[in-house]
């Protein structure tokens, strides 16, 4: 009996293309100036560059440099002159104030050099805000959580005026993480802190940050600090030197 002919093997099927992954944060010839009496200034002029997900940059000059105003404006703090920035895919001058305050309760953490600590709110209170703003039905448990993991579940209820500078640091690094954000950015976070002081919190920081899997940028005028970081941006007079 002649053997049945075999079946014809089936095509190969395609993979389906891999989407590129959008990266954090995308900007494109940032410029912001601002009207003088004398003229207009120039704080910053033709930025651009991209940060991966999940990956550690600085942003680093001297005083004046633009820094700072950088970081304002790729958290949508403030509005740019010129170009573009997008955060996590989303074109943040396609959005209105209210918007962008919506990017920035979902996708965002800040830790600021001043702390920013609400001072007539317990630690707990600081940390549990940024959650009861969001509408999340439990902020207790997860604030109490994050300042435990910062090793203050013993000042849950002191106020900011009754905690170090250090402390007080560390209860801003709970509310940073305490949304579980995609992004966080951090304005010279050891500027008010004494040298042994600002290692601990930088230690705690950087441990946090690769635990969560957040992206990190940092702005410093610290060269140690920033060396930190997978990678350096430097700005001199308003534009990007190095990147």
């Amino acid at each position: 009996m002649p053997d049945s002919p075999s079946p014809p093997s089936a095509a190969p099927v395609a993979s389906p293309p891999v989407a590129e992954a959008r990266p954090a944060l995308r900007v494109r010839g940032l410029g912001k100036r601002v009207a003088l009496p004398e003229g207009a200034l120039t704080i910053l002029d033709g930025i651009g560059f991209e940060i991966a997900r999940g990956d550690s940059v600085a942003i680093v000059g001297a005083s004046g440099s633009g820094k700072s105003t950088l970081l304002s404006l790729l958290a949508g703090l403030d509005l740019p002159s010129s170009g573009e920035v997008e955060l996590a895919g989303t074109a943040l001058s396609t959005l209105d104030e209210d918007g962008r305050a919506r990017v920035r309760a979902d996708q965002v953490g800040f830790v600021f050099q001043n702390f920013q600590l609400l001072p007539s709110l317990t630690a707990l209170e600081n940390v549990m805000l940024p959650l009861e703003l969001r509408g999340d039905a439990d902020a207790r448990g997860p604030a109490e959580a994050e300042l435990r993991r910062v090793g203050l579940g013993e000042r849950l209820g002191h106020y900011p005026r009754q905690l170090s500078g250090g402390e007080q640091q560390r209860v801003a690094l709970a509310r940073a993480f305490v949304t579980r954000p995609a992004l966080l950015f951090a304005d010279e976070p050891t500027g008010n802190l004494d040298t042994r002081t600002g290692q601990a919190v930088i230690e705690l920081l950087f441990a946090m940050n690769a635990e969560a899997g957040t992206t990190l940028v940092l702005v410093t005028h610290d060269d140690q600090l920033a060396a930190r970081c997978r990678r350096v941006l430097r700005i001199d007079s308003g534009r990007l030197v190095r990147a």
